[in-house]
Parts: structure tokens; C-alpha cells; sequence
């Protein structure tokens, strides 16, 4: 069981792998990315962000420490100069691991360590999604405003405190012009149901007189044609 053993040593010998990740390290800050394994870089990021952290004190004992990892003035000139003062307002999390497939060969699975903050396709995308985007909604299929509202809307800041006034008037005005439309209207219909009323009696009138002349007329050609019957 491998239990308490977090360390991948990557099939090295200590001396070995402490001069592998001290020269990727170094090639990482002067070229910002490099490629390599997956396994290489998941060690050679725990390995370099330390560094990285440690650099954003710039006196001579954090350049002394950090050179005692890296072996490498220029490396360690770049580092405290250029990277420090792209990634000194990153609270840890300075490095990016993206796989890129596996290896011909091998079938090793390989990928792209590099700092955060020197992509710059990422770091504009970051950019453009944290500016706000200002968008306008439209209403669909509402009602148009009338010209009234229209001129209450673009009357000038100065008539605000008389609009509440001015507009509960028109409304109290508004309610009853619309009692009095329906009073109107109301007196309207009940007269057309009046006098629909008065035509279907005359109608009905009308119609029983002329049954009524019509069955005498019947009865007075039966009783001739009786009587020329007898005779």
C-alpha cells in the first residue's frame, strides 16, 4: 500500500529529478510555456509556484532562496523583474496545465504547462466577459402609449412635484368622462331594445289582422259555393 507517499519520482533518483525540475522550472520563466508530460508537469507545478510566491518579496534573501532551487541568474533576474509584476496581484495559481493528447511512441499523455497571466487569448476572453454588455429589451406586441402619457413622460425634472397633483386630476377627469360615456351608452341601449320591442309587436299585430281577414274570407267562399250547391 502506498500509503504517506505523495511524492512521484518519476523514476529518478533524487539528485535526478531535483536537476530536472530545477532546469523545466527555469525554462518555464524564460519562455512562459513549455511541453512535456502530464506527470512531469503536475510535479513541476508543485515545484515552481512556491518560487513564484516567494518572489514577490524582492530582497536578497528571497533571491537567495530561490536561487538555491533554480541554479540560474537569468532565470531568477526574469523572475523577480518581468513575471513578478505580471502575476503580483494573483493569489496563487500562477500556472495552467493543458493536455494536448498522447505521445507517438510511448502513448505517453503530454501537455502544456505555462504561466496564467501570458496567454493572452484567455486573459482577453477573461476581459471581454467582465465588461458589462449593455442590452436593450424591447416589449413585444404591447400597447402604444397615448399622447398623453407620451407628454407626461418628457415634461423636465422641474414639474415633479406638481405632477402627482396634475396627473390624479386628469385621472379623477379620465374616471368620469368613462361614467358618463357609459351612462350614455347604457340609455342608448335600453331606448334600440325599446323600440326593437314596439317594431316586433306591430309586426305581430300586423300578422294576426291578416290571418284573421283571411280565414272570413275563406268561410264566405265556402257558404257560396254551399248555396250553389242546394240550388
Amino acid at each position: 500500500m502506498r500509503h504517506r507517499k505523495k511524492i512521484n519520482h518519476l523514476g529518478r533518483t533524487s539528485s535526478h529529478r531535483k536537476a530536472m525540475l530545477a532546469n523545466m522550472a527555469s525554462s518555464l520563466i524564460l519562455y512562459k510555456r513549455i511541453s512535456t508530460t502530464t506527470a512531469k508537469a503536475k510535479a513541476l507545478k508543485t515545484y515552481v509556484e512556491p518560487l513564484i510566491t516567494k518572489a514577490k518579496q524582492d530582497n536578497t534573501h528571497s533571491r537567495r532562496m530561490v536561487f538555491s532551487y533554480l541554479q540560474n541568474k537569468i532565470a531568477v533576474s526574469e523572475l523577480f523583474r518581468d513575471v513578478v509584476e505580471k502575476v503580483g496581484d494573483r493569489p496563487g495559481g500562477y500556472t495552467r496545465i493543458l493536455k494536448t493528447g498522447n505521445r507517438n511512441g510511448d502513448n505517453a499523455e503530454m501537455c502544456f504547462l505555462e504561466l496564467v497571466d501570458y496567454n493572452e487569448t484567455y486573459t482577453s476572453s477573461a476581459e471581454e466577459k467582465k465588461t458589462p454588455s449593455r442590452r436593450r429589451r424591447r416589449r413585444r406586441g404591447g400597447k402604444k402609449k397615448s399622447p398623453s402619457q407620451q407628454e407626461a413622460q418628457e415634461s423636465p425634472a422641474s414639474q415633479s412635484e406638481e405632477g402627482p397633483q396634475v396627473q390624479s386630476r386628469d385621472t379623477d377627469e379620465e374616471q368620469s368622462v368613462s361614467e358618463e360615456k357609459q351612462d350614455i351608452t347604457g340609455q342608448e341601449g335600453a331606448e334600440e331594445q325599446q323600440q326593437k320591442d314596439e317594431s316586433v309587436e306591430a309586426q305581430q299585430k300586423d300578422s294576426g289582422e291578416e290571418r284573421q281577414n283571411k280565414g272570413g274570407a275563406d268561410q264566405q267562399d265556402s257558404g257560396s259555393e254551399e248555396e250553389k250547391k242546394d240550388e
